[in-house]
């Protein structure tokens, strides 16, 4: 038989391996939430990064963008004024009256070679 104290001895024993146990396991459980918030950090590092690289190359496109729209600015100008004499050139043709009213295609030869007449020579 056994006596008291030796119960307490093998009460206190299997306790302790108790809580050893359960210490082991929540010390795994611990190293490998370490472990995967590591990990988690580096994921996050890595966007960051990847997110100031892409912030960088946007920033270079506008820097080259506006550039380009300087540079373009002179031929869109040039453009711009082109298209505004023949728009006014158009008018006036299109307000003339009818050379020969009853005869459209008449009209429409004296139309064309005022028009021939009014070209740039190349």
């Amino acid at each position: 038989m056994m006596s008291p104290g030796q119960i307490l001895i093998l009460a206190s024993l299997a306790a302790n391996a108790v809580l050893g146990w359960a210490y082991l396991g929540q010390r795994d459980e611990t190293a490998t939430a370490r472990a995967d918030l590591r990990g988690i950090e580096g994921q996050r590092d890595g966007a960051r990064q990847a997110a100031s690289a892409c912030s960088d190359a946007t920033e270079a496109l506008r820097e080259l963008a506006d550039r380009r729209a300087a540079a373009a600015a002179p031929a869109r100008e040039a453009a711009a004024n082109t298209a505004r004499n023949l728009a006014q050139r158009a008018d006036h043709f299109l307000g003339l009256k009818p050379r020969a009213p009853a005869d459209q295609c008449a009209s429409m030869q004296a139309l064309g070679d005022e028009w021939l007449q009014g070209r740039d020579k190349p």
